[in-house]
């Protein structure tokens, strides 16, 4: 990697990275410059992720953890904390959809899990590395939303309010820190995207319609690189 590349010499955390979206923008971020930490449960699809990122000349060092276990975010900071000085980028893109179901219907152990992993875990990452973030001279924080995070769908009350509970936090800490540090925040909904969670959703759905996590990726990286405003939100395809 050179000097040139825009992310040269910076710092990224992007969790959910082992497939899929965060997989595809933890490449991207390597091939711009970035050292990329990836973070998510499975460490053998993380491997596969950081040998692309080498084989292609880029860095990545892997984390694997859970972040639903709320001790396992505090381990990770103290981690990076001591090897580097500053976080320059962190990426919120694990989720998980959980059941659709009518709002009555939605069982209270899956929803208090899905609700600490899409809600709960993105607020202890930005705590943990809040002091790292500040350290940054131009920290960009990025959470991956959903449009029903915006707009109310049957049966996607869950994962939905999960979402535009997410946009509400990542605003708050934006609107909190814009005065005071270098840190912007960003809000991407992806839009209809070739993915585990999307086939999920639609079964039925040709995959070979829509578009793949790289498109994703790449808006992502071209948006960090920018000088893009804090509270931005944008939505891709």
């Amino acid at each position: 990697m050179t000097d040139t590349l825009p992310l040269s010499g910076k710092l990224a955390l992007v969790t959910g990275a082992s497939r899929g979206i965060g997989a595809a923008t933890a490449e991207a971020l390597a091939a711009g410059g970035a050292h990329v930490i990836l973070t998510a449960r499975t460490s053998g699809a993380l491997e596969e992720v950081e040998e692309r990122i080498h084989q292609a000349g880029g860095h990545a060092t892997i984390a694997p953890l859970d972040l639903i276990d709320g001790e396992s975010i505090g381990r990770l900071a103290q981690a990076i904390g001591g090897r580097w000085q500053a976080l320059d980028i962190l990426v919120l893109n694990a989720a998980t959809l959980g059941s659709l179901a009518a709002v009555p219907a939605i069982d209270a152990k899956e929803f208090a899990r899905l609700l600490t992993l899409n809600i709960a875990a993105p607020q202890a990452l930005i705590a943990a590395f809040d002091a790292m973030l500040r350290a940054s001279k131009d920290a960009r924080v990025v959470a991956l939303t959903s449009s029903v995070g915006a707009a109310p769908r049957a049966y996607w009350g869950a994962y939905g309010a999960s979402k535009a509970a997410l946009e509400t936090l990542v605003g708050a800490y934006g609107e909190e820190v814009k005065n005071v540090s270098a840190i912007r925040t960003h809000i991407v909904d992806p839009g209809a995207t070739r993915t585990a969670m999307r086939a999920r959703a639609f079964p039925g759905e040709d995959p070979a319609t829509l578009k793949g996590p790289e498109a994703v990726a790449d808006a992502i990286v071209d948006m960090i690189a920018a000088d893009t405003p804090t509270g931005y939100r944008t939505r891709i395809g």
